[in-house]
């Protein structure tokens, strides 16, 4: 009997469903049992993550803007530990861009503003040296809020980039600045604010409130001048103007508005039965001030303009008001000037003033 040689046909269709099965399995069996790494085994130091790091955040933010509503960068960062010296504020709320500590000495930064306020080198600081110093430091505030206010705001507005501000843009940045992701940004239900710090939930109130008193043509949108209002309002024209518009209120009794210096020192309020009652008290110190601070003319009368200079932070007699207090507080030897001893002496009253943090010491105020 005859054997019949194989069919090459049928043999290739044998090996052509063999081959992939048995490569599949050597494969597997390799995975398996071979201890393959997927990544290197060698760890980065934390210097050299931190590096990392800060590399990736180069580009971001290259500028920093003090917020007056909203306080960025700092949750978690103690107040002892926020002494910086960045465009003339010792004081401000910053973080470095790596979520590190930076501790800078109280007494240092005391120290330093003593020495450059001491103009004659003679260890005292008198009510010009303070006035002076604490001028120079106010306007270099309202320099930089005005300056830096376009650049922020242009940041801000982005979506979409339509000239103002929404609530939802500026809650966006908001969060954001504080460390949130895109994804917990975009996903965030602004009326629960869930996964916020009580803190923050405050903040946001707080901002809120600003924001609605800010918003003058929108309330649910700022324009540049009003984002200037809201972030910085002691720089806002718009609120110099209200200002000037109370003052009237308050002492323009013939409407006519010019306040003469019968107005401005004689103070009238209504007694019983509609009845006005005249007070005097302090009288000779606004006639003083009349002549001195509103009437720059010296026509016995102060017009708007006159009244605009009044108010304007810029204005001496805040530098001097401000210099008056701290001498009252803090003089302690009563020689009408400061030293350094009477200065380190209190350190809570120096560092929260205009003398050092010039941007919160405003803020507070308004």
């Amino acid at each position: 009997m005859k054997l019949k040689a194989p069919n090459l046909l049928n043999v290739f269709e044998r090996w052509s469903y063999s081959v992939p099965i048995l490569t599949y399995f050597v494969l597997f069996c390799t995975i398996w049992i071979l201890p393959v790494p997927l990544k290197s085994n060698k760890t980065k130091s934390p210097n050299q993550l931190l590096d990392v790091y800060s590399r990736s955040k180069l580009f971001q933010n290259d500028f920093v803007i003090k917020m007056k509503n909203s306080n960025f960068d700092s949750d978690k960062v103690e107040a002892e530990n926020q002494l910086l010296n960045v465009k003339g504020d010792y004081l401000v709320n910053l973080n470095d861009g790596i979520n590190k500590k930076v501790h800078v000495d109280p007494t240092a930064v005391l120290q330093d503003v003593f020495r450059k306020a001491d103009e004659n080198r003679d260890k005292k600081l008198d009510s010009k040296e303070l006035s002076r110093w604490i001028r120079l430091k106010i306007i270099e505030h309202i320099t930089v809020a005005v300056g830096n206010n376009h650049a922020l705001f242009s940041q801000i507005d982005a979506n979409p980039k339509n000239g103002v501000i929404s609530w939802k843009e500026y809650h966006s940045y908001f969060l954001k600045k504080r460390g949130f992701s895109s994804k917990y940004v975009h996903n965030h239900d602004e009326k629960r604010h869930k996964g916020l710090h009580r803190s923050i939930k405050e903040q946001i109130m707080r901002d809120r409130a600003s924001w609605m008193e800010a918003a003058k043509s929108d309330p649910d949108t700022l324009t540049l001048d009003e984002f200037l209002a809201f972030t910085h309002p002691e720089s806002s024209s718009a609120n110099h103007l209200t200002l000037v518009d109370e003052l009237y209120d308050k002492f323009d009794r013939d409407g006519d508005e010019l306040l003469t210096e019968d107005e401005f020192a004689v103070l009238q309020t209504q007694g019983e039965e509609d009845e006005m009652v005249i007070i005097r008290q302090d009288e000779n110190e606004r006639r003083a001030e009349f002549r001195k601070s509103v009437d720059l003319n010296g026509d016995g009368k102060a017009d708007r303009r006159e009244l605009l200079h009044y108010v304007a932070p810029q204005s001496p007699r805040h530098s001097e008001h401000e210099a008056e207090a701290l001498l009252a507080l803090a003089d302690g030897d009563h020689d009408n000037m400061l030293s350094l001893e009477e200065i380190l002496a209190h350190p809570d009253l120096f560092l929260k003033s205009k003398m050092v943090d010039t941007a919160q010491s405003f803020h507070d105020e308004f």
